[in-house]
């Protein structure tokens, strides 16, 4: 018999296995997404319970998405040189022990020392997943649907984390958005277990632990820096420095990368302009969901006195406006340049953070929230199949693995740097209308519109960007093939 008939006879059954574990490996990326907003909807009750300062819940946010964007490029090249199902897997079990910490948790220490270990075994869940499914799917038809419904739970994981942070905390207590990921982790393992083999790179590489430690520190840096902003003043001292550390530190660590022999990051990834301008765009565009998510959840709870369960239905327009718009943007990237999309999706959900600019202390969901919600789900959706694809395309199976940590790098590092500008400008906002009003309601809100009218800016400027800088066609770059598979490389079926 030759390769070519027992390949055909056997496709149909290797078919099935590639999809189900595509399922799994969703499944587990979903854990990851919704636990970056399940806490949202939740915060002010584990505000009240655990006596956490305004000025210090972000840290409730950025001590899981902190750890995770600085240590995701070592995870994607601990994942690519042990494999990627036993990382995955590894991944699975410490992020499910980290969530019963967390939800056990009595006090702010033991809440912050969770989530860090969360964002920490996230790293190394993440880049496994979208490397699994980059060196799985290899064929063109297949890698675009596949990167669809990857894209999809991407995209509809956060305000998925909205709604059912919602329903947990009013049914339940805020506790259980953290248990919750125990029965999610034991699924997606079983399926990984099943339905997946083992894949790695045979490639000689060493680990640039002091790579991982001077992004991370640069990170820390930065967003404690926009922290010292809202709390003591962008011209002090201490602001200055830590924003400034941080920016040397993250420019040592681009430049050591490219003189290291076994850098965590090698800047071929980042030259390609598909792949360097589809990473810069994620990092833009986290401002908006993350924007709307915070302080829209904020406004309708605090402002509007929703319910928990109440907000979290609330955001069930816009996640249907991403799972709808993910299916159209993965087909019409085959057909239309991948910037056209990205560009297009940007400017909608500028629009939308745009018209929340309007709100007031008595504006309406229907009016004021619902049709940004609709926008700005929409826009999101058109752009992430495009970004993912983007952010692996034409890579050897060897470095698919610090490819996807560089996607969810830009995810995460998005996610804490936007999420600390926006609340900066809400906090400052908000003390200089009660300073000039004396209205605490309303300065509340008008903090609320300033930072989604910032939000809105960096939305526009990631639109820019996505049409000035990706100019690669997805149909015309070389894709992974698994005879380009470096030697020892297994790929899952």
């Amino acid at each position: 018999m030759t390769e070519s008939t027992e390949q055909r006879r056997e496709s149909p059954q290797l078919n099935r296995r590639r999809w189900l574990g595509l399922a799994s490996v969703a499944l587990a990326q979903l854990m990851i997404v919704v636990d970056m907003t399940i806490i949202n909807v939740a915060l002010p009750s584990i505000t009240a319970d655990l006596a956490i300062t305004t000025a210090d819940r972000q840290w409730v946010v950025t001590a899981y998405t902190l750890p995770f964007a600085g240590l995701l490029l070592l995870g994607g090249r601990v994942s690519d040189r042990t494999g990627r199902k036993r990382a995955l897997l590894v991944g699975l079990a410490g992020f499910a022990a980290a969530s019963v910490a967390g939800g056990a948790a009595t006090n702010v220490t033991t809440l912050l020392v969770a989530r860090a270990a969360q964002g920490a075994f996230g790293a190394l869940l993440a880049p496994a997943s979208l490397s699994l499914v980059a060196t799985t799917f290899v064929d063109p038809k297949e890698r675009t649907a596949a990167f669809g419904v990857f894209g999809g739970v991407v995209a509809a994981g956060s305000p998925i984390g909205l709604i059912l942070g919602g329903t947990l905390t009013t049914s339940l207590s805020w506790h259980w958005v953290f248990y919750v990921n125990v029965p999610i982790a034991l699924v997606a393992a079983l399926g990984v277990v099943v339905f997946l083999r083992e894949s790695r790179t045979a490639a000689a590489t060493g680990y640039d632990f002091l790579g991982a430690v001077s992004a991370t520190a640069g990170l820390v840096a930065i967003v404690w820096g926009f922290t010292r902003a809202t709390q003591a003043g962008w011209a002090q001292s201490s602001t200055i420095a830590s924003l400034a550390a941080g920016v040397v530190l993250l420019a040592l660590f681009l430049l050591a990368e490219s003189r290291v022999s076994d850098p965590l990051l090698p800047p071929s990834i980042l030259r390609h302009r598909g792949r360097g301008g589809s990473y810069l765009v994620i990092v833009l565009m986290m401002a908006g969901p993350f924007g709307a998510y915070l302080f829209m959840g904020l406004f309708l709870q605090d402002i509007k006195h929703y319910s928990a369960l109440r907000t979290g239905l609330a955001f069930l327009p816009l996640t249907l406006g991403v799972m709808l718009a993910v299916g159209l943007g993965s087909r019409l990237t085959t057909t239309i340049a991948p910037r056209f999309v990205m560009g297009g999706g940007l400017l909608l959900g500028a629009v939308g953070m745009a018209l929340l600019t309007r709100l007031d202390a008595g504006s309406g969901y229907a009016s004021g929230v619902l049709p940004s919600f609709i926008l700005i789900g929409v826009g999101m959706g058109l752009v992430l199949p495009a970004a993912l694809d983007l952010s692996t395309f034409g890579l050897p199976p060897g470095e698919a693995g610090v490819a996807g940590a560089m996607f969810n790098v830009s995810q995460q590092t998005g996610a804490s740097l936007d999420t600390a500008l926006l609340n900066t400008v809400a906090a400052n906002g908000a003390a200089a209308y009660l300073a000039a009003h004396g209205s605490s309601v309303q300065s509340r809100v008008h903090g609320y519109t300033s930072a989604t009218g910032w939000a809105a800016a960096i939305l526009l400027a990631a639109a820019v960007a996505a049409l000035l800088l990706i100019d690669t066609r997805l149909g015309k770059t070389t894709p992974v093939t698994p005879g380009a598979a470096e030697a020892g490389e297994a790929i899952a079926p």
